[in-house]
């Protein structure tokens, strides 16, 4: 069962996981996402909650509307998302992240890129 984090939106989180599974290929490009029905069911939230969701990957050029079939995954969006994030991990996350390892003093041949 999903639990979700009270310090950001609800939408803003679903958002979220739906990017990731753009990312992951989960959500094929030129594709239609879930009905909002369906991912209400099974994220078990509130249809609003869900279309608010969809409107922010909307709101982002990842999906699009096509009157009558719903909202389809747009061409390039993976890649177009795969930037974006890139840029924020380099930004935000890296520096905070270097700065870790070398207060716990962890070098660079000591991490391993596989799981």
């Amino acid at each position: 069962m999903q639990t979700w984090d009270h310090k950001q939106p609800i939408y803003q989180q679903l958002a979220d996981q739906l990017a990731a599974s753009l990312l992951d290929g989960d959500l094929p490009e030129g594709e239609p996402m879930p009905s909002v029905r369906t991912l209400a069911s099974r994220y078990l939230l509130n249809p609003l909650t869900v279309s608010r969701a969809l409107q922010a990957l909307g709101d982002e050029g990842l999906v699009e509307t096509r009157r009558g079939l719903g909202m389809f995954v747009r061409p390039g969006a993976r890649q177009k998302l795969k930037q974006v994030e890139r840029e924020r991990f380099l930004k935000e996350e890296w520096p905070q992240l270097r700065i870790r390892l070398r207060r716990l003093d962890i070098a660079a041949n000591e991490l391993s890129w596989e799981e």
